[in-house]
């Protein structure tokens, strides 16, 4: 067995999967998984830099994860940047923090690159289920970014568009520096309008309508899977591969358009770091269902960590 970690610092979170991998098949034992909100994101859409207070906040975290590492005697690390830190002026400041407490080079990898890593860790469980129909459509709605992956055994298109709840939020839902409690009608539309054209570009090269089954990725996927499911808290176990109906999705997406901080921040099952950024996440993946013409989407814990521990493994053969 070869232990592998991976790292997965996206616009909004940054996540740990330390897991020991089979040799020749690449299966994962999980042995430890975390998240940490550090909203690296923090402006960037706006200023095109990453913030020195969102770089602190993430190096906190990257320094945490590093005794993490050392204390599981992890042999390969393989450390993968998405969108927030591909779209900022700034990045080598990023790629030097991570560097000197990790000491290795983090990957800032394109949206297709994304996109792979995303397809394998969603679909490499599900490759052997009778009730879920070929081929797949993974969903990966992150802060900055959404990835679209079709695609049977192995990925068959991609494409990576400018469409996340942080993004979103920033866009259109911030108003002298804060949060609409809850937003007006005009700012929703208008964040719908982004969605909609954005799912245009998708759409120019990836066959989002041929799609059989709907794979959704990420903490706006999953926080909606656990609220649909009226969890006490938030719960892996019960999230993973659970089914959401679109007439569900579109139910949690008003409610959460139209309730206030306090009101989301409520919810048993939500993250502090999602409260803000949750109903433009909501509102992504409903467009999406709406757009394909999903009844239902299937939550997937395993995403793209899983995708780059996978490779990982594969490297270390």
């Amino acid at each position: 067995m070869t232990r592998v970690a991976a790292v997965d610092c996206g616009t909004n979170s940054i996540r740990l999967l330390v897991a020991d991998a089979h040799p020749d098949t690449g299966e994962l034992t999980e042995l430890d998984r975390r998240m940490t909100i550090v909203r690296l994101g923090q402006g960037v859409d706006r200023t095109g830099r990453l913030a020195p207070e969102a770089l602190e906040r993430t190096f906190a975290a990257c320094r945490e994860y590093a005794a993490v590492i050392e204390e599981h005697g992890v042999e390969r690390l393989r450390f993968v940047a998405t969108s927030a830190s591909r779209d900022a002026e700034n990045r080598e400041d990023f790629v030097r923090g991570v560097r000197d407490i990790l000491g290795v080079e983090p990957e800032v990898v394109t949206g297709d690159q994304e996109a792979e890593f995303s397809f394998t860790g969603a679909t490499r469980e599900l490759a052997g289920r009778r009730d879920l129909h070929r081929p797949f459509l993974v969903v990966d709605i992150g802060g900055g970014s959404t990835e679209f992956v079709v695609g049977d055994d192995h990925v068959r298109a991609a494409r990576s568009v400018d469409v996340g709840c942080v993004r979103m939020t920033e866009r259109h839902l911030v108003r002298d520096g804060v949060v609409s409690d809850p937003p007006a009608e005009e700012q929703i539309a208008a964040m719908r309008a982004d969605i909609e054209a954005a799912l245009d570009r998708a759409e120019e090269t990836v066959p989002l309508r041929e799609a059989r089954t709907l794979v959704g990725l990420a903490g706006s996927v999953t926080t909606v899977s656990a609220i649909a499911q009226d969890l006490p808290a938030y719960d892996s176990a019960a999230i993973h591969h659970s089914r959401v109906s679109r007439d569900r999705v579109r139910e949690i997406t008003d409610r959460l358009l139209h309730s206030t901080h306090a009101e989301r921040a409520a919810v048993p099952s939500m993250h502090p770091g999602r409260v803000d950024v949750i109903a433009a996440g909501a509102l992504v993946l409903l467009s999406i269902m709406e757009r394909v013409g999903a009844e239902e989407v299937v939550v997937s814990e395993h995403d793209i960590l899983d995708g780059i521990a996978f490779h990982a493994a594969a490297e270390a053969r």
